[in-house]
C-alpha cells in the first residue's frame, strides 16, 4: 500500500493497481484494492462511532481516506510484538542436602539425601556432587541413571568430575547417594574428604569413632557434639557445593590396614570325554595386580582328584578337600601359569555329562573358556540352558588348548566368572558303534549324451572308481533302455541282468586295483520323437555307488535350439565364473574348480575339499599336466610338514602354525619350485608348477592377481567355447559309427550343454528344457 496527505487527511493507495493503468493513479480499482479498503473503512468505524459520524472527504479513485488519527492507531496495533513465554532460570535446583556420615574400620561412608526440583519439561540433567565415589545412587526407590558431566562447574577448583542425576520433570524429586572413601591417617591424626552436594543448604550428622575433643571441619559450622559409648556424634552445617575436610584427634589412630592382594584369572579347560573317564586339562593363568602372594588357592570341582601339577614358579601344592594351594617360588613375580589334570570316573555309552570348573576364588575377575573332545564317535548337545556359559565357535578357541586337544573340538564355551563362583556345564552325550567303511565310490564320473532327432539318445557314463572289495554297481535303466558295451579298467566286461535292475561289474579277473581306475558304459534309450517346439526332460540313473561329482555333457542336434533348462543340476558355465571370481578376489578354494571336459586348472578333477587349518594344490609341469609322486614340504615356524602328490597331482597338507609357510616341490629331473603364502589357518590353495632342469628357483608371492575386465566379444566367444562338443563326444559319435552293435544315425553337428551335480548317492539327475526347431 502507499500513503499520501490530501488535504489533511492520510489516503493510501495499493501501487498494484497502477502496474497496470495508464494513469498513475486513476484508474478502476482492482477486488483485492476495493477489499482491503473496505476492511480499514469497517475496522476505522467500529473503533470510533464519532468518527463514523464525521464527514470524510473522498479521495481519487482507488485510495482509502482515513483520519491521522485512526492511521496512528494502526501503526500503533501493528508494531506490537506478543509477550515471550516465561523460561525458567535454570533447568533444575537443589533445595536442601542431609548427610548421614560414619567413619570406622578406616572407611568413611555416607548416605546422601538430596531434595530438589526439576523446572522445565522432559528428561533434565541435573548435577548431584562432584568428586565423589558413589556406591549407590536411587530416586524415590528406583536406580537413578547417572552420568559424568565435565561441563557442570564446581564451586572448588580441582574438587573432580561433577555426577549429575537423569531427572524427569517438572516434578519435585527426593535423591539418595551413597558415598564412600578411604581415611587418610596419620600419628595421632585421622581425616576425609566430604564432598558436599550443591544445594541451597547442606547439614550434615558425623559419627566419629571415640571420644573426641579436637574435631576439625573446614568448611563448616559445628553445631552440637555428643559422645556415647565410645562414639562422637557432631552435628555441622556445611557449605553447599565445597568439599569439606572432617579431621579428629585420636590416641589409638585406626592401625592400618593390610595391602590385600588383587589378582585377575584366566581358566583355560579342556573336556576330554573317554570310554569310561573323564579328564580336565586346565591351563591357569593368574596376574598379580596388588600385593606379593606366597601361594594361590584353587578351588577344584567335586568328585576329580588331581593327577598332575606343573609350573615355572610353582614350588609344591597342599592339597585339601576340595582346595589345592598352589605355593610359588618367587612371590614378586608378577605373573604366574600353572597346568592342573584332574580326572574322575564316567558312565559308558550314553550318558548326561554335568561337570564343575577349576577357580581361583581370590581373583577379582576370572574369565574362562572350555574345549570339548571324546574318543570314539560321539555327539554332544546342551542338555538345558546354561546360564552364565556362551557357545563359541571352535575357531576361535585359544591355539593353546587346540595344541592340548590331539583330536578336534566338539564344542567350545566361554563364561565370566560370577559372584556364585564358575558356572557348571552340562551337557548330552551320545555315543554311536562304529560303521563300517565304503565298499566303493566314485570320485568322478564324466556322462556324455547323444540326442537324435528321433528322440533316442546314446549316453556314455564313465566312472572314476576306488574300489575295496564292491564287484557290481547296480544300475537303475530308465524303461526301454538297454546297455550296449562295458568296460573295466580298459577291458571289455559283460553286464549281468536281474530282476531289480541292471549290475554293472567293477571288477575283472586279474584286475587288483590299488587305486582310482576307470568303469564305463553306454546304453541306448529310445525316447519320443522332437516336433517343431516343446518340452524335454531327461534324466540319468539311479546307482548305488556313491559319486563325489557328476558332470553332465547334453549334445542336442545342430538344427535343434535349446534353452530354459533347468532340474537338480548346475550349469558349469555358472560354476566355472564363481570359480574365477573366487580365484581372482583371493577369497578361497572352490570346491567345483576344473570342471569336466579337461577344462579349467584342475584339468578334469575337481579341487580337493579344504578345511581350516589345511593348504591344498596342485602340482603341474609346464605344459599344465599333473605330476604325481611329487615331494612337498611345507615349513612353517619351525615345523614342517611333507606329503606326495596323488596321481592328478593333488596334495593336501595340515597341521601348520599359523604364519609365513614356505611350500617346495621337489621331482627328480625337474626343477624344484616354491611358493611363500602368509598362512591364517584358513584353507588355501597353493598350485605349483615345475619346469625341465636341475635349477632350482623360488617364487614369493607377494600380491593378488589383477582382474582384466571382459568385453563383450570375449563374453561371446567363451559362450561358443563352451557350447563347442568335447572330446568325449567325437569320441562316442565314432563309436556309435562303427564299434557298437548297433544302427543310429548320431548327428554330427550340434551344441553341447554341460550341468555338474556334486554328492550324488543313489539318486536321480534330472535336466528339463524347452526345445525348437531352428
Amino acid at each position: 500500500m502507499e500513503t499520501r496527505v490530501m488535504d489533511g487527511r492520510i489516503a493510501t493507495v495499493d501501487p498494484l493497481q497502477r502496474l497496470h493503468s495508464n494513469h498513475p493513479v486513476h484508474r478502476r480499482p482492482s477486488a483485492r484494492a476495493m477489499l482491503i479498503g473496505v476492511l480499514i473503512v469497517c475496522a476505522t468505524l467500529m473503533a470510533d462511532p464519532a468518527a463514523a459520524q464525521e464527514r470524510i472527504p473522498v479521495g481519487p479513485a482507488s485510495t482509502v481516506t482515513l483520519s491521522r488519527t485512526d492511521y496512528d492507531r494502526l501503526l500503533d496495533l501493528a508494531s506490537r510484538r506478543p509477550d515471550d513465554p516465561d523460561v525458567p532460570p535454570v533447568p533444575a535446583a537443589l533445595t536442601r542436602a542431609d548427610l548421614q556420615v560414619r567413619a570406622a574400620d578406616g572407611m568413611a561412608r555416607a548416605t546422601m539425601t538430596v531434595a530438589g526440583e526439576v523446572f522445565r519439561t522432559g528428561a533434565v540433567k541435573v548435577p548431584l556432587i562432584a568428586g565423589a565415589t558413589l556406591t549407590d545412587a536411587r530416586l524415590d526407590d528406583r536406580p537413578l541413571p547417572l552420568v559424568a558431566d565435565p561441563g557442570s562447574g564446581t564451586r572448588t577448583a580441582g574438587s573432580g568430575m561433577t555426577v549429575a542425576g537423569i531427572i524427569a520433570g517438572p516434578a519435585a524429586f527426593t535423591a539418595t547417594l551413597e558415598w564412600a572413601a578411604p581415611l587418610e591417617l596419620a600419628p595421632g591424626r585421622a581425616s576425609f574428604v566430604l564432598p558436599v552436594p550443591p544445594a541451597g543448604s547442606a547439614t550434615a550428622t558425623i559419627d566419629l569413632p571415640g571420644e573426641q575433643a579436637d574435631i576439625r571441619i573446614a568448611p563448616g559450622l559445628v553445631l552440637g557434639r555428643t559422645s556415647a559409648q565410645g562414639r562422637t556424634l557432631v552435628e555441622v552445617t556445611l557449605d553447599p557445593g565445597t568439599p569439606a575436610r572432617v579431621s579428629w584427634s585420636t590416641r589409638d589412630a585406626p592401625a592400618a590396614r593390610p595391602r590385600e592382594t588383587r589378582m585377575l584369572a584366566d581358566v583355560r579347560t579342556l573336556v576330554a570325554i573317554g570310554d569310561a573317564d573323564l579328564r580336565l586339562l586346565a591351563l591357569i593363568d593368574v596376574t598379580i595386580v596388588r600385593g606379593n602372594p606366597a601361594g594361590i588357592d584353587l578351588q577344584l570341582p567335586a568328585g576329580y582328584q588331581v593327577t598332575g601339577s606343573s609350573g615355572t614358579s610353582l614350588e609344591r601344592t597342599e592339597e585339601t578337600p576340595g582346595r589345592l594351594r598352589l605355593v610359588v617360588t618367587n612371590a614378586a613375580l608378577p605373573r604366574h601359569q600353572f597346568l592342573i589334570s584332574l580326572e574322575r570316573a564316567a558312565a559308558s555309552g550314553s550318558f548326561r555329562l554335568e561337570t564343575g570348573f577349576p577357580s581361583v576364588p581370590l581373583a577379582q575377575r576370572e574369565t574362562g573358556e572350555i574345549g570339548i573332545v571324546g574318543v570314539g564317535t560321539l555327539a554332544v548337545s546342551p542338555a538345558a540352558e546354561q546360564p552364565g556359559m556362551r557357545r563359541m565357535d571352535v575357531r576361535e578357541v585359544a591355539p593353546v588348548l587346540v595344541s592340548a586337544a590331539r583330536r578336534p573340538l566338539l564344542a567350545a564355551y566361554r563364561y565370566h566368572r560370577g559372584p556364585s563362583g564358575p558356572p557348571a556345564l552340562a551337557l548330552d552325550v551320545t555315543r554311536f558303534p562304529d560303521a563300517g567303511v565304503l565298499a566303493a565310490i566314485a570320485e568322478r564320473a564324466v556322462v556324455t549324451t547323444l540326442v537324435t532327432g528321433e528322440g533316442r539318445t546314446l549316453t556314455e557314463i564313465s566312472l572314476s572308481i576306488r574300489n575295496r572289495a564292491q564287484p557290481f554297481a547296480k544300475v537303475a535303466l530308465p524303461e526301454g533302455a538297454s546297455v550296449l558295451s562295458v568296460e573295466v579298467a580298459g577291458a571289455p566286461a559283460r553286464p549281468v541282468h536281474g530282476a531289480d535292475g541292471v549290475r554293472i561289474p567293477l571288477l575283472r579277473a586279474g584286475h587288483r586295483p590299488n587305486g582310482p581306475y576307470t568303469v564305463s558304459f553306454v546304453y541306448l534309450h529310445a525316447g519320443t520323437p522332437f516336433e517343431k517346439k516343446g518340452n524335454r526332460q531327461m534324466s540319468l540313473p539311479r546307482m548305488d555307488l556313491p559319486i563325489t561329482l557328476v558332470e553332465w555333457e547334453l549334445f542336442i542336434p545342430d538344427r535343434y535350439r535349446a534353452d530354459r533348462f533347468d532340474g537338480d543340476l548346475i550349469a558349469a558355465d555358472l560354476v566355472e565364473r564363481y570359480r574365477i571370481a573366487q580365484h581372482v578376489s583371493g577369497s578361497g578354494v572352490s570346491l567345483a574348480a576344473g570342471y569336466g571336459g579337461g577344462s579349467g586348472a584342475a584339468g578334469g578333477r575337481p579341487v580337493p575339499a579344504l578345511v581350516a587349518g589345511q593348504i591344498g594344490g596342485r602340482v603341474v609341469d609346464a605344459m599344465g599336466a599333473a605330476l604325481p609322486g611329487v615331494t612337498i614340504t611345507a615349513e612353517g615356524s619351525g615345523q614342517a610338514q611333507k606329503v606326495l602328490s596323488d596321481v592328478n597331482g593333488w596334495y593336501v597338507i595340515g597341521g601348520l602354525p599359523s604364519g609365513p609357510v614356505t611350500i617346495t616341490a621337489h621331482l627328480q629331473g625337474l626343477k624344484t619350485a616354491s611358493r611363500v603364502v602368509s598362512f591364517d589357518q584358513q584353507p588355501s590353495q597353493v598350485d605349483l608348477s615345475m619346469a625341465i632342469g636341475e635349477i632350482e628357483e623360488a617364487i614369493v608371492v607377494s600380491s593378488t592377481p589383477i582382474a582384466r575386465t571382459e568385453t563383450r566379444d570375449d563374453v561371446r566367444r567363451k559362450q561358443a567355447a563352451a557350447n563347442e562338443p568335447s572330446l568325449n563326444v567325437q569320441s562316442l559319435q565314432r563309436r556309435a559309427a562303427g564299434v557298437l552293435p548297433i544302427r543310429i544315425d548320431v548327428p554330427r553337428a550340434g551344441t553341447s550343454h554341460r550341468f555338474i551335480k556334486p554328492l550324488v548317492i543313489d539318486e536321480e539327475a534330472i535336466v528339463s528344457f524347452r526345445y525348437r526347431r531352428r
